[in-house]
Parts: structure tokens; sequence; C-alpha cells
């Protein structure tokens, strides 16, 4: 079965990084969830994006804030899609993370999603994942159809409560 890698640059992340993890497991995927600093631990991230497709990882998600390089770093090393998922910072609120993460140079791309938005990143690897796993995709048309369920039911509850 397929899997994703959830990177972050710090433990810290982990709030941030959590929806994203959980999303992805609740599909049936595997989900490997690691900490590596591009600044800290650099050798070590190469490793892990050099050999991630080897170790059967077909998406990787990387959360990091501030400096936020590690989704370009990760992408360097690999030809598996990167998937960059800013951290809100009490600095710049998580516009530094995102501007930093979204401005890739020319050749590394890193897919983003906003500040925060892990479900959003979780929900992005499947959808990439869902182009080659039918089974995949099918549980995230059931997924969007659940939505629309549950935003008609909101809709209908108001209309009833304050259109009476």
């Amino acid at each position: 079965m397929s899997k994703v890698a959830v990177v972050m640059g710090s433990k810290s992340d982990w709030s941030v990084v959590k929806p994203a993890a959980d999303i992805v497991k609740s599909f049936g995927v595997d989900v490997e969830v690691r900490v590596i600093s591009a600044h800290r631990t650099p050798e070590m991230a190469h490793e892990f994006a050099s050999r991630a497709k080897e170790n059967g990882i077909e998406v990787i998600i990387c959360a990091a804030g501030k400096a936020a390089h590690l989704g370009g770093v990760i992408a360097a090393s690999t030809t598996l899609p990167v998937i960059g998922l800013p951290v809100k910072t009490d600095m710049m609120g998580g516009l530094d993370s995102l501007l930093s993460i979204v401005q890739m140079p020319s050749g590394i791309p890193v897919a983003t999603v906003g500040v925060n938005g892990g479900t959003n990143a979780g929900l992005l690897a499947l959808q990439i994942l869902g182009i080659k796993y039918p089974e995949i995709a099918a549980k995230l048309s059931a997924y969007k159809e659940d939505m629309k369920a549950r935003i008609a039911a909101d809709d209908a509850a108001l209309q009833a409560e304050y259109n009476a």
C-alpha cells in the first residue's frame, strides 16, 4: 500500500502536523512521521529524501516555520511530490513560513497549502495518491459527498431556525 511521509522541522510543530497524519491514516494509507531539521540536521534531511522512494514513500509533507526551508531541502533531493505546510509563527503569523515555502527557486517545486493547513496538506497528498490508487480516489469522492451533506444539513437547520 502507499505511504505518505510527514516531516516536521521541530517536534513543536506536531499540533499542526497531526491533522495531516490523521486524515491520511483515516483513508487507510500508511504514514511515516519524522522530525528532521533542514538547518540542524541537513545530512539527515538529504539521506531521508534521497532514500524516500526506495522506502516506499510516494508523497512527502514537510511542515516548518520561520525560515521554513525543509520542503525545499527535501524536494532538492527527491523526485517525489513534496507538499509544504507552513507553520504559524509569533513574529509574522506564519506569513514568513508561507513565503519561505511558496517561493522555491525554479526547478525545485513544493506544492504549498495555507498556514497551519494540516488537513488540506493530508488531503492534497491523498489526491495525488488517488491518481494511482482508485480506492483512495473513491474514498475522496465519498469524503467530499459527506462534506456536501453536512453543509446542506447545516443550511436547512439555520433556515428552519431563523427564517421561520
